[in-house]
């Protein structure tokens, strides 16, 4: 996947900024430690002027940082989700994480859109329905907030005193999608993305996000396409935002085909909400599935490097930097 570049306006400076420091700060503990916030295939956020179950939980999955435990934040399911149909592909209520934020950031708010990429048909989104991606019946009840979410000052110095909340995914559709029923032998599938949405944006704005002074809105792979779809409307919601920002696809033409609207390519030409994007060279889904996939791998020769690059020998690092050449 090619680097996405920055782009950003002059009322986003001071915040953007501020992502920029952070994501220096980190310098070569990014490559691995991204996976603790967003190893993102996409990231947006922006900038308003004021107008596992980790219930036991374990450090394996994160970089070390040096500094104390990350902070377990419970689940909280939206209130009234069935009744608005808001709800996961297995018909459960969606659900968020959410840590308030405290001293100079209490007005400050820092949303995360969870990625887990896409159900392409029924018989994927059955199997989905039976995981933490398609069920909040399956979801961890506390996350571990870690990188840009922690409320550790020395690992996070620009927003450890924010509001934060983790979106939980849950549609398998980028939080996008809203129609009745679909069955297969039987069985219901709910995919309501937008309603999850729309709870989820109305529950936080009664909890202290209608008096926010900053907000970001990021998201990691189909998270990240979600801040695409939503980055608009988001703004919106919050003080002093213009609700003509309240537009989606203006610009996509009747000779495309109508799936092409939704990618981040398209979308983002219509959008008017700053944007701050990262794309790291080394996308953890890439390597695994696309640069070194089990079925070409007979000797299992990549497996450890496969899962983990900083396990790579200097011949599979070389291989992996000429990958990033190609696709640069």
């Amino acid at each position: 996947m090619h680097p996405l570049s920055s782009s950003t306006s002059a009322s986003a400076g001071p915040a953007t900024h501020r992502l920029r420091l952070w994501w220096r700060r980190l310098g070569r503990r990014g490559a691995a430690g991204a996976a603790a916030f967003a190893f993102a295939l996409l990231a947006a956020a922006f900038f308003l002027a004021p107008s596992r179950d980790a219930s036991a939980p374990s450090t394996a999955s994160y970089p070390s940082y040096g500094h104390r435990l990350p902070t377990l934040v419970d689940l909280t399911l939206v209130a009234g989700a069935r009744e608005r149909g808001a709800v996961c592909l297995d018909g459960t209520p969606p659900g968020y994480h959410w840590l308030p934020g405290f001293g100079e950031g209490s007005d400050k708010w820092l949303l995360h859109l969870e990625g887990g990429s896409w159900c392409r048909n029924l018989t994927w989104c059955a199997q989905r329905k039976e995981t933490n991606l398609g069920s909040s019946d399956h979801m961890g009840r506390r996350a571990e907030f870690v990188g840009i979410l922690s409320d550790d000052q020395l690992q996070n110095p620009d927003f450890y005193n924010w509001n934060k909340v983790k979106v939980r995914y849950c549609d398998g559709a980028s939080f996008s999608g809203n129609v009745e029923e679909e069955f297969q032998d039987g069985t219901p599938f709910f995919f309501r993305g937008q309603r999850i949405w729309e709870a989820v944006m109305s529950e936080l704005l009664s909890k202290g996000l209608s008096r926010a002074k900053e907000a970001f809105l990021t998201g990691c792979s189909a998270g990240g396409l979600s801040t695409y779809i939503n980055c608009d409307d988001f703004r919106a919601l919050v003080p002093k935002a213009s609700t003509d920002l309240r537009k989606k696809f203006t610009h996509c033409s009747s000779d495309m085909e109508p799936g092409q609207c939704i990618f981040p390519r398209e979308v983002a030409k219509g959008i008017h909400t700053p944007m701050f994007i990262l794309n790291p060279a080394y996308d953890v889904w890439q390597v695994e599935h696309v640069l070194s996939p089990e079925g070409s791998d007979p000797e299992r020769l990549w497996q450890n490097c496969r899962l983990d690059i900083t396990k790579c020998d200097s011949k599979q690092l070389e291989t992996l930097q000429g990958y990033d050449r190609t696709n640069s």
